[in-house]
């Protein structure tokens, strides 16, 4: 499905009643699965992703696909191989069988899990073996994903030895592995965490049934931060909180720099509205927040804000090379955009006139890039996003909301292009 986005004269300012978190929902589910006569969540996030993990959570043998769901596939890959019983072979898309998991098989490999590559060594398709594990001590990459690190201490409590997980490395997305603490604690297991040491560790132990309700997710809100900066009217938002446990919050404080403010009224909506108090330009260093980058450069370029944003190397194994997707379709709007290895994302400020005939804008597959590039529509009257339905994998609701916000959507017939 391709579609053009038209701008409203204004927004029809209806609050939007964002989608769930996927990686609350995500890590809540595991736990739950974990738990003696634990319950799952009443509710979850509605998207591919969190599909995936429930399709194959009750798993025993064949095979198990994913798709393109890498929390779901390294979630799985951990909790299949701490459940007696289990043989099977767990796979993905094309794109998942180049994803690397090493880092997260290795280490559970030293632990006593029983997993082998079904086809090229270091990337799915995984068979694996389920066994209680003897746990202890192991080793892990840590500048490759953070879901690696998520994926071992939630099944660490049911080690017989528990675990202690030595981090090599400079740790990414450390908010998310905070989470995942959070979520533990909460189930009645405490880890114990160093991050300067770089150790984290978890006794044997029980889950409790525990668990708080999932909260909104704020990666979700971030394109609704992106509207209201770029066209300079209020939005509201439901569902998220002002306490939260997901690392995307950021967003409120880096949305700063356009002027954006964000404030949470008494019932709980949180209000975006925009002040004269723009900045002139942005340096962030994205490690810790890599998901909101697509949208932050985007903004950036439309409200002309030269950045310069570091720590995005785990971009180029995400559902595309992200990078490179933001360099090529920001391109077709005008700006030259640059890369710096290993994961620095520039703009400078140049630009060029791209004409009245712009591209469609590509989305690779990838979520992230169609719903960062639909508010550009508010500076490019009929700007084509291609392949539009990929926003099922986090926001499936995200082309209806846009619609009720006042945006007119045209599907594009290619039968007739």
């Amino acid at each position: 499905m391709d579609l053009k986005i038209f701008p409203p004269d204004e927004l029809t300012g209806a609050p939007v009643a964002l989608p769930l978190s996927k990686s609350e929902s995500n890590r809540q589910l595991i736990i739950a699965a974990l738990t003696p006569g634990g319950k799952r969540p009443r509710t979850v996030a509605e998207c591919d992703d969190t599909d995936a993990l429930l399709g194959g959570l009750d798993a025993t043998s064949g095979c198990v696909n994913v798709g393109a769901a890498g929390t779901a596939m390294r979630f799985l890959t951990a909790y299949f191989a701490c459940k007696p019983g289990v043989d099977l072979v767990l796979d993905g898309s094309e794109r998942m069988r180049r994803r690397p998991i090493a880092p997260l098989v290795d280490a559970l490999r030293s632990l006593g899990a029983d997993i082998e590559y079904a086809a090229a060594e270091g990337f799915p398709p995984l068979r694996i073996k389920g066994r209680m594990l003897e746990g202890g001590v192991a080793d892990l990459d840590a500048t490759v994903s953070s879901q690696f690190v998520s994926a071992l201490l939630m099944i660490a409590p049911t080690m017989q030895h528990g675990l202690t997980l030595n981090l090599r490395g400079r740790v990414i997305s450390t908010p998310y592995i905070l989470m995942t603490l959070s979520l533990m604690e909460a189930a009645g297991i405490k880890a114990r965490a160093d991050f300067d040491a770089g150790t984290i560790s978890v006794d044997y132990g029980l889950y409790k049934p525990t668990l708080p309700d999932v909260e909104a997710d704020w990666s979700a809100a971030s394109y609704w931060f992106e509207i209201a900066a770029v066209s300079a009217e209020p939005v509201s938002l439901l569902g998220l909180r002002e306490r939260s446990l997901q690392g995307d919050a950021a967003v409120g404080r880096l949305f700063e720099i356009t002027g954006l403010r964000s404030n949470f009224d008494s019932d709980g909506t949180l209000r975006l509205q925009l002040t004269p108090d723009a900045g002139s330009q942005l340096a962030v260093d994205f490690s810790n927040n890599p998901d909101l980058a697509q949208t932050m450069a985007v903004t950036c370029c439309l409200l002309a804000l030269p950045f310069r944003f570091d720590g995005l190397q785990s971009l180029r194994i995400k559902e595309t090379d992200r990078l490179a997707a933001l360099q090529m379709e920001l391109s077709k709007l005008g700006f030259i955009v640059d890369i710096e290895e290993p994961g620095t994302l520039i703009w400078r400020g140049a630009r060029f006139d791209p004409g009245d005939d712009i591209e469609p804008i590509a989305t690779y597959t990838d979520h992230r890039m169609a719903m960062a590039f639909a508010p550009a529509a508010l500076y490019y009257p009929g700007l084509q996003i291609n392949n539009a339905e990929v926003v099922s994998k986090s926001y499936p609701r995200f082309w209806s909301h846009l619609r009720a916000a006042g945006f007119t959507l045209e599907e594009v017939n290619n039968s007739d292009a």
